[in-house]
């Protein structure tokens, strides 16, 4: 063999390793590589007709892919390129590898199962932004069908919304899924695991019935209060007793008044446009929200239990209601470590409130 021939076969060889190398590199290694970012959810609209090309140019600019070219090539060594899920609204984060972000933008790649943890005490505005970081749905899809009457009805579910029956749970869902499959699975999972809780307290729940006109989906809306009130296990129970002890007191002032401060801030997230208090509403709760009417959330104004939940509040909150500590209490305040000073007179709660003043001074 000729030094030339030699030195072509070289090239060659050497060539076709390089070759070989970048192929494992881009079908291998780089789809695990983590994103850029540290987990900030991005959502992508994909406009109608958009090539492999735009959409990782657009994704590297929104920070979700380190180069635009090289996620192009690999979208097309992947076939994905004809795939696309072109006019629609994708859930990303910027810190996810290639191969997910592949997975999510392009049709075909087959469906994904996630863990997902919905915490006590979570809204359905919360639920929804947990759902949409997963990648399982969009945010706004799920708002809605929340709200959806035939959604609703097919769940038998009252009160005009899905919230507090969102049940808080560890569930493990597929990114195939529907807004109102994943509102199904919750709900199912609310009705057996309250079931139990509505035989036990068959007797309660007739008391309930006949002094306040309670049925479950009461139960649960003064829950879902509880459950935002209360920041420590064991104060649950109390707390469910004082909202009932004003709830039936004919001395506590304005009468029926639950007077909770998470009643007011839920009507300004569900229905900002309803009170004019809740105009650039942020979560810090001022004294003009306390005192509109227009707010029907607004538990210092409106008698009774609010008109939905105010949360998808867990078993215990539940049971607090059913089975709440027997006590005279008819207010409370906090006194540091996250737990409340309860009192049984006016008088005797103006004096914990000064005391609590005093020592945050």
């Amino acid at each position: 063999m000729s030094p030339r021939v030699r030195l072509l076969t070289w090239l060659t060889a050497a060539l076709l390793a390089v070759a070989v190398a970048g192929l494992v590199y881009v079908l291998v290694v780089y789809p695990r590589e983590p994103g850029p970012g540290r987990g900030r959810a991005v959502v992508v609209a994909i406009e109608l007709d958009t090539s492999a090309r735009e959409l990782a140019e657009q994704l590297e600019a929104e920070g979700v892919v380190h180069d635009a070219w090289l996620f192009s090539l690999y979208l097309r060594l992947l076939g994905a390129h004809h795939t696309l899920r072109t006019d629609q609204r994708i859930a990303l984060a910027d810190d996810l590898p290639p191969a997910e972000v592949a997975r999510r933008v392009a049709r075909g790649l087959g469906p994904r199962s996630i863990n997902v943890t919905i915490p006590e005490g979570f809204t359905r505005f919360d639920v929804a932004e947990r759902l949409e970081h997963f990648g399982l749905v969009r945010a706004d899809a799920f708002l809605s069908a929340t709200v959806d009457p035939t959604v609703l009805r097919q769940f038998d579910i009252p009160g005009g919304s899905a919230e507090g029956y969102l049940f808080p749970d560890t569930y493990t869902l597929r990114d195939d899924r529907t807004p109102t499959q994943m509102i199904g699975r919750m709900v199912r999972s609310y009705r057996r695991r309250t079931a139990p809780l509505e035989r036990r307290y068959g007797a309660r729940l007739a008391e309930l019935r006949r002094d306040l006109g309670f049925g479950m989906h009461e139960v649960l809306t003064l829950a879902s209060v509880v459950e935002r009130e209360a920041a420590v296990h064991d104060e649950r129970p109390i707390i469910a007793g004082v909202f009932l002890n004003r709830l039936r007191s004919t001395t506590f002032l304005p009468r029926q008044r639950l007077q909770a401060d998470p009643t007011v801030s839920y009507g300004c997230r569900a229905e900002p446009e309803r009170a004019p208090s809740c105009a650039g509403f942020r979560g810090r709760i001022t004294r003009a929200m306390l005192q509109d009417p227009a707010n029907r959330y607004n538990s210092y104004r409106h008698p009774g239990i609010p008109p939905t939940p105010i949360c998808n509040p867990g078993i215990a909150a539940i049971e607090a209601v059913l089975a709440p500590t027997q006590h005279d209490y008819l207010y409370f305040v906090a006194r540091g470590g996250r737990r409340h000073h309860f009192s049984a007179t006016l008088e005797r709660h103006n004096e914990a409130v000064d005391d609590y003043l005093r020592s945050n001074e």
